[in-house]
């Protein structure tokens, strides 16, 4: 590989591991904020203990994020430093707000761990709210950089030079409300699902009616439906990034369809892989018309065609997989929740099959993969620019060479915080059963916490 390739291959990864815990350290804080709202409004225990274990994993969730975040940082100004003299100039505003969120989200994270027993029910609302909060304006701030990467404004170049940065102007770029959403409930669907997959790993392991299978059925509803709601609203705003793409990037929803000539009428590709040498999708299944109107609500939509743009400047093909990847799994999200619904509300039924059971374990694995595909391809389908017709990424990347030592490395030590994750999070929930935390609950007289 050469020194490009290796520079985007380490930064990739590190994103790519990153992204895990930054995306669950927006989704879990609100479903501790879902359990604390339903334990104060039903007063029923299991609520609080699921806010109280859910801190907990949170915790040691975020002791990665952080220290994985800071990687992320230092490898922009030390791979990118093209990318980091243009974004200092005019989009530096993001990551200067970023650090009071981040400020007021380990503040009141710190406040819920260490005295939720001595705070007021509505001061414990107020501070997880304010964790959640402050987690989601941090993911929305970082990720704004990423939208105006793809819509750049604020500026002017003239002769070579940046004049005229209305840094404001760079903050609200056109893409910002609809990536700023997309991030926000993509997280919140994706800590919903991780939450429901593992009460339903627990619920195969319990005796059906007891205790312990109770209480997880609890979790598995909450997270299920939360995930659900969230996941459907992903769509409709998936569909509002589509119409920006026909109009700011088009190149990229030509790539993600695999459309090489321009047309009204355009149809949709669903699956198959996108051959560039007969140009065309393979093996796909098209559904007539349904491109056209995605981009511009009117099924007369004339919409792009790669073939209307150099080759040079075509993303990887590959991204068309990707984006079909990250669609189905969020449809199939949708269709879960709407099954548990169905099988809970319509047909009340007390007890979930094992096959049901394992299909909701998957949910959170697959909620994770979607937030993986969706960001490759938000990313890799602005290429080969990292500013979007402003600055390629070739411009942007360093002159240092002997990279893969680097790459080696931080992948080995991404392994190494992978696996101790786990173990943490093991031989802390084996040295402090739920069984404990239900017995607290359950017994006058004895604190949860």
């Amino acid at each position: 590989m050469d020194d490009l390739v290796i520079a985007r291959s380490l930064f990739g990864t590190t994103m790519g591991f990153h992204i895990i815990f930054a995306t669950l350290g927006v989704g879990i804080p609100l479903m501790i904020l879902a359990a604390e709202l339903l334990y104060q409004k039903t007063k029923d225990e299991d609520y609080a203990v699921m806010g109280k274990r859910w801190t907990k994993a949170f915790a040691v969730l975020l002791g990665v994020g952080i220290p994985t975040g800071t990687i992320a940082g230092v490898q922009l100004s030390l791979l990118w430093p093209g990318f980091m003299e243009f974004v200092g100039r005019v989009m530096a505003l993001p990551f200067q707000i970023e650090i009071y969120a981040f400020f007021v989200e380990a503040l009141f994270m710190s406040i819920y761990v260490y005295a939720a027993h001595r705070l007021s029910p509505w001061m414990r609302i107020v501070s997880v709210t304010l964790v959640a909060l402050g987690g989601l304006a941090s993911a929305v701030l970082i990720t704004n950089v990423h939208a105006w990467e793809g819509t750049p404004t604020g500026f002017r170049i003239v002769n070579g030079e940046i004049v005229d940065v209305d840094p404001w102007a760079a903050f609200f770029n056109p893409s910002f409300f609809a990536t700023a959403g997309h991030v926000a409930l993509t997280a919140y669907t994706t800590g919903a699902f991780v939450i429901a997959s593992v009460a339903a790993f627990k619920m195969l392991r319990a005796e059906f009616g007891s205790r312990i299978y109770k209480f997880h059925r609890k979790a598995l509803m909450l997270g299920l439906l939360l995930g659900g709601f969230f996941s459907f609203f992903s769509s409709i705003n998936g569909h509002e990034t589509a119409q920006q793409l026909h109009e700011y990037q088009p190149e990229k929803l030509a790539a993600a369809e695999g459309l090489f000539e321009t047309q009204a009428y355009a149809p949709l590709a669903i699956g198959g892989f996108t051959d560039r040498e007969t140009r065309e999708v393979k093996y796909g299944i098209e559904i007539p018309w349904a491109l056209s109107f995605l981009a511009g609500n009117s099924f007369d939509t004339v919409v792009k065609g790669l073939n209307d743009f150099p080759e040079e400047y075509w993303p990887p093909l590959f991204v068309h997989t990707l984006f079909n990847a990250m669609v189905g799994i969020g449809s199939l999200l949708i269709l879960l929740a709407l099954m548990a619904l169905f099988w809970n509300k319509f047909l009340k039924k007390p007890e979930f099959p094992k096959w049901m059971l394992g299909l909701f374990v998957t949910a959170g694995p697959l909620a994770v993969l979607a937030i993986e595909f969706g960001w490759i391809f938000a990313c890799t389908g602005r290429q080969p620019w990292t500013i979007y017709r402003v600055l390629s990424t070739a411009d942007s990347v360093t002159s240092a060479s002997n990279l893969t030592t680097l790459f080696v490395l931080f992948a080995a030590v991404y392994v190494v915080l992978g696996v101790a994750v786990v173990l943490v999070m093991l031989y802390y929930f084996k040295r402090h059963p739920v069984e404990e935390d239900l017995y607290r609950a359950d017994e006058p007289g004895v604190p949860l916490y």
